[in-house]
Formats: C-alpha cells, structure tokens, sequence
C-alpha cells in the first residue's frame, strides 16, 4: 500500500468515526479466534462487507467494526439473528464431561401466579394443592380441596431454599439438568397417589398363615 493510499485510507476512516485500533485492523487484517472471528467468519460465509452485514442486522459499520477488533461484542440477540443469517448452529457443551448443555426449557413448571419456578432451584411434588390453611380446615375441607386440585391437575410443588440442604440432596440424588414440565408433575402426582394406596392395602391386608 502506498504512502498516499494509507493516508487517503486513514483519512477516510477518521471521518468514518474508527478508532486507532479500528483502523490498524484495516490495514493489517484480521486476528483469529473468539467473537471478532466468528464475526469474521459469517461475513466470509454471507460475502459481505461490514457495511453490509451492517445493512443485514440494522446496526452500524462502525459497530462491526469494533465487534471484530474486539472492542465491544454484538448483543445475544444480534449474535443470535447474525448465526441464523449464515445458517450456523451453536451447541453448549459441558467443559469437564463434554456432554451437551441445553437451555431450559419453554415449557418448564409454572407456579400457581404464573411466574416460572427458580431455576436454580429443585422443585419435588408432595402431593395435590391444598391452601396453606389447611391446618385450619377440617378433614371433609381438606380432602374436597385434594379432590378438586386432582380434577384439575394441580400438584403441589416444593423446593428448598436453604443452598445447604439443596448441596446434600444433590450429593444423594443427583442434579436435575432442568425443571419439569407441568403435565410431568402432575403424573408425579399421580404415582405418589399409587403408591399411598399400594401402601394403604398392604397395611390393611392381614398377614398370611400358614397352617
């Protein structure tokens, strides 16, 4: 590149609003790895200038600019929208075991308000929803509340939150990689309902004699 060239090229950038750094990464190309070559890569992938994958995500060059010498990175949103444009697809795995990670899922558990449950919490079923007065109610109150929330598929769902006891239930019965969804804890429900009865009919069944 000639002295009038670079010149005329620096000129131009200065009025196009690059940084110094932005516009030694003109002249000197790229650098490998991390977000600013991903970057680099759909552009390759797409053919376009950072002008135009600028025009293809509705941002500015200069913002491509700075996401490929690293200076900010594109929102998850954009990265999103810009991996679909090139028709790439990101899997998550696990640095240690190298299993994949997902995101959690839409259709996870909801609480009775219709705000999503913790996610870093562990959610069990106890049984059938019972207002929290119960202790109040009596017994023919309780069990027709039990009843109705078994008409409509309303389990009652727990979870700790004390991190301790959370830790040493993780340590016995493992980490779930995600919370239920509804319909899998109402059939939790249902095989605690089984096996109540399984435990009520062995009770009430006398013990065999031989003779």
């Amino acid at each position: 590149m000639s002295g009038t060239t670079a010149g005329r090229g620096a000129a131009g950038g200065r009025a196009a609003g690059l940084s110094e750094a932005e516009l030694v990464w003109l002249h000197m190309g790229p650098f490998d790895g991390g977000v600013p070559g991903l970057v680099r890569r759909v552009r390759r992938i797409l053919d376009v200038s950072q002008r135009g994958l600028a025009l293809l995500l509705g941002v500015s060059q200069s913002a491509v600019a700075r996401w490929e010498t690293e200076r900010t990175s594109p929102r998850v949103s954009v990265l999103q929208r810009m991996l679909r444009l090139a028709g790439i697809a990101v899997a998550l795995h696990d640095e240690t075991s190298g299993e994949r990670v997902e995101p959690m899922r839409a259709d996870g558990a909801r609480a009775r308000n219709g705000n999503r449950y913790p996610a870093h919490v562990d959610l069990r079923v106890t049984g059938w929803w019972v207002p929290r007065k119960y202790r109040d109610m009596t017994s023919i109150d309780y069990f027709t509340s039990v009843d109705r929330s078994r008409r409509v598929g309303a389990p009652c769902v727990r979870y700790r939150t004390c991190p301790h006891r959370r830790r040493v239930e993780r340590m016995l019965f493992g980490t779930p990689v995600d919370h239920p969804a509804r319909h899998q804890l109402r059939a939790e429900a249902v095989h605690l309902d089984e096996e109540r009865e399984a435990r009520r009919r062995a009770l009430s069944t006398p013990p065999h004699r031989g003779g």
